[in-house]
Formats: structure tokens, C-alpha cells, sequence
């Protein structure tokens, strides 16, 4: 370069690469990583349940046995003993599936990012529940789609006005994680569940229905899947993933559609990254194979619910008088409302200074947020460790 040549700055990012911000979540972990804070604020599984031992040995048994193929490129939609092994788990559970209705994911986010983009044009409008799980309002920002809010209850959403919503804003699709909801932990009845699918059927839009959590069930009786239900099972992308009942460092997710939803995101996957890892797939599928995963999600289970048990004992006393808050029945997850004078992102640095953490509410809205609500995961700490993170709750909140 002579010193008449002056360097010109490079173009710009995408503008959806600003306009998105990251996770609050993801902020708020990085903040509270202190191992003296109590972080309610997490959405992680507790890591002293993993089977370490047992998916450690199906690893080693896939070394041992396959090691060429398990360090050779895949197919992008999955490996065939795997993808068989899903679609009998999902068959066993109500909803007849074959494997090659199956796609197997880097984690089911990356599965929710594939739905964005073979689904959603910049300006289409996608509805989700309110409040909705952070990282699915990421997925479709990232898209460009126009996130539409449907009003919910304590069963889930309320039909009579998603179907008023689907007529007026004529949305591609509806997200929702119907049980053990992140982040109110609340389940959507059966009855709303049919009347989701008959919305969908009569006036023609996309369900997709998450389940990380389904599986975490503490009591009562399990609920169908939507997609099981009359008029749904053509448009229904049911997401599931192994990260809350085996181990989310595996990232193996997946998700069931409608063969020509299915190749498009295969496609998709073929641009983002060719495939999911050969080995952890292959260890996954030696791990149902060979193990009782259900055994090992029931102790899990078990001992969440002991957790959840601890939390709910506790909460009264930690939150002020006024509050309300969910009792969920499996799952994560612990919803909370204040009284209207709460701001919760407004008070969470003077809780984190006493030594515990949650998430504010605010972020989980897409549209008008309320600000005096919080989430609690209940599954990290030991029922002692939730007394006395409730405890320090207490004293920050007041």
C-alpha cells in the first residue's frame, strides 16, 4: 500500500446480526458464575445425575467395535440404527413413527433454527406462546418473521383466541412447548391440545411442538402429543432431544415432520453442518441399546421431584406477600409473579449481591413484557441449597 492509498473499512454485518441481541440467559449465567452464588437462573440439568458411566461405556463399546465409521462423515439425516431407535421410542409413546420420519439434530435448538429458515420469509408472521422459551424468539428474530404473542393460561393457550389470531395475522406456524413449558412449567390440557389441532386443521398453519421436558414427569397423568391428535398429524414438527435425559454436552436432538418438511430441513442441515457428530450419535444409539434409559430418567425424575417439593415449601416465605406462582408437574421449571411494583430486572443486582439468582421474566414476552415476573429452575441445587437460596431470595427482594 503507497501512502496515497487509503484502506476502505469493510462492509457491514447482516443487519439481523445486530438487530438480534443475545441471550439474557446465556448474560445472566456468565455473571453468576461464582461458586458461592445459589443460580436458580440456569436452565441446566443437575450434573451429578448423568449416567457418566453408562454413556461413557457406549462410547468406549463404539471404538471398540466401529471406530472407522465412527469417525467418518454421516448421512445428514442421521445414523439408521439411531434414527430407528427414536422412532420406537416415539411409536412406544403413542404416535406411530418410522426412522425415516426422523431427522437427527445438533440439539433440537439447531432443529428449531432449521423450521425458521425453510418455513419462515422475512415479514412472515409466527406465533408463539406468551410467555415463550428465549431462544425460539432468537430462532425466528434471526429469520426476519414478525413474532406474534398468543394470550395462555394456567392450561396453556387459550384456543378461542389463537384461532382469532390465525384468521386475522395469518401466520406460517405456531410454536409451543406444551409440557413442562420453558419458562412457566405449566402443561396444556388435553382439550386445549385438540382444540390447537382443529385451529390448525381449519385454517391452515404449522404446529411445531417442542418436548425437551416431557419425559421429566413428576405426577399425574402424561398428556398426547398435539401431533397425535385429529387434524394435526400432517402439520405437526414434533421437536424431542436427549439433553435433558442424558446429557446435553451429547447436543443430539431430533424432530418428526411430514416427509416433505423433513427433506427440506435435511437440506438445510446439508448448508449449516453437513451432519451431527457420527460418534455421539452412534454412542447414543449403543446407550438404548444397551441401557434403560427410562429407569434412568424415573431416578432423575425422582429426585427433581424432591427439588421441586423443596422450592414450593420455601417460596412463600421468599417472595413478598401478593405473589403468585406455578406448580408444575414435571419438568425445570418455576414461574413466579410479584406484585405490580416488582421490577425484577431492576432488582436482580441487588439479589445476585446476595449471593442468588433467577431470571427475569421481561425477556421470555414477545410482545408487551411483564416486568414483575421471574423464573426458577428448581433442578441444580440440593433441597438444602434451594432453602437457603430462597432464603437469601428473601432478603434481596426486600
Amino acid at each position: 500500500m503507497t501512502g496515497l492509498e487509503i484502506a476502505q473499512a469493510v462492509p457491514p454485518l447482516a443487519a439481523r446480526a445486530t438487530a438480534i441481541g443475545g441471550s439474557p440467559v446465556r448474560e445472566i449465567l456468565a455473571v453468576t458464575a461464582r461458586p458461592e452464588v445459589i443460580n436458580f437462573a440456569g436452565g441446566l440439568p443437575a450434573p451429578e445425575l448423568f449416567d457418566a458411566e453408562g454413556i461413557a461405556a457406549a462410547f468406549r463399546d463404539v471404538f471398540a467395535h466401529e471406530p472407522e465409521r465412527a469417525l467418518q462423515y454421516s448421512t445428514t439425516e442421521g445414523e439408521p440404527v439411531l434414527r430407528a431407535a427414536l422412532a420406537e421410542r416415539t411409536t412406544a409413546r403413542g404416535l406411530p413413527t418410522d426412522a425415516d420420519g426422523v431427522l437427527v439434530t445438533t440439539g433440537s435448538q439447531q432443529a428449531l433454527s432449521l423450521l425458521a429458515t425453510v418455513l419462515v420469509e422475512p415479514g412472515d408472521t409466527v406465533l408463539v406462546e406468551s410467555p415463550c422459551y428465549l431462544a425460539a424468539l432468537q430462532a425466528f428474530a434471526f429469520a426476519g418473521a414478525r413474532v406474534v404473542a398468543v394470550p395462555a393460561d394456567g392450561d396453556g393457550i387459550d384456543p378461542g383466541a389463537l384461532e382469532e389470531l390465525v384468521t386475522r395475522e395469518r401466520p406460517k406456524l405456531l410454536y409451543t412447548v406444551p409440557t413442562f413449558q420453558n419458562p412457566t412449567g405449566r402443561t396444556m390440557a388435553g382439550e386445549r391440545r385438540a382444540a390447537v389441532a382443529s385451529v390448525a386443521a381449519r385454517c391452515g398453519v404449522w404446529i411445531v411442538e417442542d418436548d425437551p421436558y416431557g419425559e421429566l414427569r413428576f405426577e399425574g397423568e402424561r398428556v398426547p402429543w398435539i401431533a397425535s391428535y385429529d387434524g394435526a398429524q400432517d402439520r405437526t414438527v414434533l421437536l424431542g432431544s436427549f439433553s435433558k435425559v442424558m446429557a446435553p454436552g451429547l447436543r443430539l436432538g431430533w424432530l418428526r415432520a411430514p416427509a416433505a418438511l423433513l427433506r427440506a430441513c435435511a437440506v438445510a442441515k446439508q448448508a449449516a453442518d453437513l451432519h451431527t457428530p457420527t460418534v455421539n450419535q452412534l454412542a447414543a444409539a449403543r446407550y438404548l441399546a444397551d441401557r434403560d434409559l427410562d429407569a434412568h430418567v424415573a431416578r432423575v425424575a425422582g429426585v427433581y421431584r424432591e427439588r421441586r417439593d423443596a422450592m414450593l415449601a420455601g417460596i412463600a416465605d421468599a417472595l413478598p406477600a401478593g405473589s403468585t406462582w406455578t406448580r408444575p408437574e414435571g419438568g425445570m421449571f418455576l414461574w413466579a409473579r410479584l406484585p405490580e411494583s416488582y421490577d425484577t430486572t431492576a432488582l436482580l443486582r441487588e439479589v445476585v449481591e446476595q449471593g442468588v439468582a433467577y431470571v427475569p421474566g421481561a425477556p421470555f414476552y414477545a410482545g408487551e413484557p411483564d416486568p414483575a415476573t421471574l423464573r426458577l429452575c428448581f433442578v441444580t441445587q440440593t433441597p438444602d441449597e434451594i432453602g437457603e437460596g430462597l432464603r437469601r431470595l428473601a432478603k434481596g427482594l426486600r
